[in-house]
């Protein structure tokens, strides 16, 4: 259970608010009777949003996004924001220049509605995988990105494992950066798996695969990727024991699943008896979910920071919602408590 309990001293309840506690997946939350709280959607990950709506206890904002017949956004705010404090869900995810466009249409709206704090909550932040120049004339859309929410008029952000930490520099505000893998080692932990071995895909991987081998307090094994020469297939070594072991492989995307399928074909040569993988963000664009179901693979688990659209979605998916702990860093933002208790795990 994650190490986060809402005590009345640390609060400092207010008379003017009536709070009830409950408790979801392993949190604890207030049903807010708060009117100066509100949440509002866009379009991307409307599930994600009601859920952590009726986590934290208010209702959805009463908002239409809408397009003209050229394309244009337009946001209709149908309730008055006068003083509030707004929080905007809203994934950058495929279609991501649209949903990216509804974020800053919104964020605007409520500017010039008079909110007076815009929060913008990005369960999955679009073009976080551009972050530097790897070449020469690359552009670095995930410092435009965080130009473009600033420049809207978003007071804070709150976001998920960004596919690079560093990106958190890119803003000028508040950034309050969450982890997936407290969830995704609680749902391990449930499964009580025996010979753990916790497996990162590639070297920029080992940090947060390290998290989660804390967690389960499992050794750490690292997929070694190269290219011995161009347009040849990538050779795949296997950095510490995997053999008669089950490898849970970690990785923050998962998108055309290419680098894990590989990985998972080279564990399984490698003596691994069962592979699990996992990741908080399911991209799983183009050949994803054929590639997946057709690996040596046992479970897919993921989060709904993406929500899954694919018509015939692999039998081995398993998701899991984000709405408990983002709801818990939305009243912890809001109530200025600390955020750092998110992230641990008894």
């Amino acid at each position: 259970m994650f190490g986060y309990r809402q005590e009345q001293d640390e609060l400092g309840y207010d008379s003017n608010t009536d709070y009830t506690t409950t408790g979801t997946e392993g949190f604890y939350s207030m049903a807010y009777c708060d009117s100066k709280l509100k949440i509002f959607t866009c379009n991307s990950n409307t599930s994600l949003a009601h859920r952590i709506a009726e986590h934290i206890g208010v209702p959805m904002g009463d908002s239409e996004t809408l397009a003209f017949s050229d394309g244009e956004i337009h946001i209709k705010l149908t309730e008055s924001v006068r003083g509030c404090d707004v929080y905007v869900v809203q994934s950058t995810c495929a279609p991501v220049n649209d949903n990216l466009m509804q974020l800053l249409v919104m964020v605007d709206a409520l500017k010039r509605a008079s909110a007076k704090s815009i929060n913008v909550v990005i369960p999955y932040y679009g073009y976080a995988r551009q972050d530097r120049k790897a070449r020469s004339r690359d552009p670095i859309t995930a410092k435009l990105v965080a130009n473009l929410i600033e420049t809207a008029g978003a007071h804070r952000v709150i976001t998920m494992d960004l596919h690079a930490t560093q990106i958190q520099g890119f803003f000028d505000i508040p950034v309050d950066h969450m982890l997936g893998v407290p969830i995704l080692a609680q749902y391990f932990r449930s499964k009580q798996i025996e010979d753990v071995v916790v497996v990162s895909p590639d070297h920029g991987g080992v940090v947060r695969a390290r998290k989660l081998a804390d967690f389960l307090k499992a050794p750490l094994a690292i997929i070694d990727k190269r290219r011995p020469e161009p347009n040849v297939s990538e050779v795949m070594n296997i950095i510490g024991e995997v053999k008669g072991k089950t490898a849970i492989v970690i990785d923050d995307i998962i998108d055309t699943a290419g680098t894990i399928v590989l990985g998972a074909n080279a564990l399984r040569d490698a003596g691994a008896k069962e592979i699990y993988v996992c990741c908080t963000h399911p991209v799983l664009s183009g050949p994803a979910m054929e590639r997946l179901e057709n690996a040596p693979i046992t479970e897919v688990i993921v989060t709904d920071t993406i929500p899954i659209t694919h018509p015939n979605p692999t039998s081995k998916l398993k998701v899991l919602s984000v709405a408990p702990l983002m709801g818990e860093a939305i009243i912890r933002v809001h109530e200025e408590l600390s955020i750092s208790k998110l992230f641990e795990i008894e």
